[in-house]
């Protein structure tokens, strides 16, 4: 399939936006947040991380969900994409993906109404924090689900028929999603996280990235090795048959040549594939060794593993397109 930047800017931006947010969702329904907090100066830290956060999530989400309407033919009908939702993937990620705003929202009010120590305001975000906290994480993870779903829904490209597809997005929006809250929580505590807290912070990264390139490796491995369940003969409505081609149906490239059956040699692919695990595991891996042993680096560790973690995302999104092959290829 044909690589468009613009849906791979899309899935990589809100899939680590919606990870981020479904997170901090999660902390907060678990009352957790308060671990990435130090001291005295904690309820001020824990507004402004929970703050944001929140605004960051959002962020990356709408410059994804913005990015995803450049694909399409005529953007202004993007709307029309939530009338469906009975049937699209497409549609229903639409709509989760705009509900995942109000509890978003919810929250980043009762944050900011508890910032100045109010016994009702903190009443309130201690009860009422945990409910919008726990929807904000299941509507987050759910649109990242929907997302995947768009492409795992597909039975003409076997490529992201694969029982892994689902998983791998959940995966890469977690990682890179707490890659970005362990920064942002080093960047706003003002006296800084206890080691114990750094290590916790650093050994989740760890498995994060562990359990992603391990998923990821799986499903490159399976789509090298799985043959096709149709063939040629298939395609052109003579299955069973030995067919051989006699003459190009076309002299030129067409749509369907251009967008659905992208050209990537393989050891480019090879190549592209290390590129991603080294940036997504690799780098991760390190830092969380390096803040493990030596706390005081993870002002520098967490954002470098934050960085490396959405550039071997953008390089595993392109590879996920351009290796993907629709069957009416077969054709051609």
């Amino acid at each position: 399939m044909h690589p468009a930047f613009s849906v791979i800017l899309f899935t990589t931006l809100s899939g680590a936006g919606y990870g981020l947010l479904a997170w901090l969702g999660a902390l907060i329904a678990s009352s957790r947040l308060q671990a990435l907090s130090y001291g005295e100066a904690g309820a001020g830290s824990i507004t402004t991380l929970a703050l944001l956060t929140l605004a960051l999530g959002l962020l990356l989400s709408v410059i994804g969900l913005l990015a995803s309407t450049f694909h399409l033919g005529k953007p202004l009908r993007a709307w029309r994409a939530f009338s469906q939702w009975r049937t699209s993937w497409l549609s229903r990620e639409g709509v989760l993906s705009l509900a995942t705003f109000l509890p978003a929202l919810a929250l980043a009010a009762l944050v900011w109404n508890a910032a100045g120590g109010d016994a009702d305001a903190l009443a309130r975000l201690a009860s009422w924090g945990r409910v919008a906290g726990a929807a904000l994480a299941l509507l987050a993870l759910l649109t990242v689900v929907c997302t995947a779903m768009i492409y795992a829904s597909l039975p003409p490209i076997p490529a992201w028929r694969h029982r892994l597809v689902v998983p791998v997005y959940l995966g890469f929006a977690l990682l890179t999603g707490w890659a970005l809250l362990a920064s942002l929580a080093v960047a706003t505590t003002r006296y800084g996280l206890p080691a114990p807290t750094l290590r916790y912070l650093a050994l989740a990264l760890g498995v994060l990235a562990l359990t992603t390139a391990a998923m990821k490796l799986r499903y490159w491995r399976a789509i090298d090795t799985t043959p096709l369940t149709v063939t040629r003969a298939d395609a052109v409505g003579l299955p069973g048959r030995e067919l051989s081609v006699f003459e190009r149906p076309h002299t030129e490239d067409n749509y369907l040549t251009r967008e659905m059956g992208y050209v990537l040699a393989r050891k480019h692919a090879r190549k592209l594939r290390l590129i991603a695990v080294l940036a997504f595991a690799a780098v991760p891996l390190l830092a969380a060794l390096l803040v493990w042993l030596w706390p005081g680096a993870a002002w520098l560790a967490f954002p470098l593993a934050a960085a490396a973690a959405l550039l071997g995302a953008l390089v595993e999104r392109w590879l996920f397109f351009a290796q993907a092959r629709h069957l009416v290829t077969l054709y051609y």
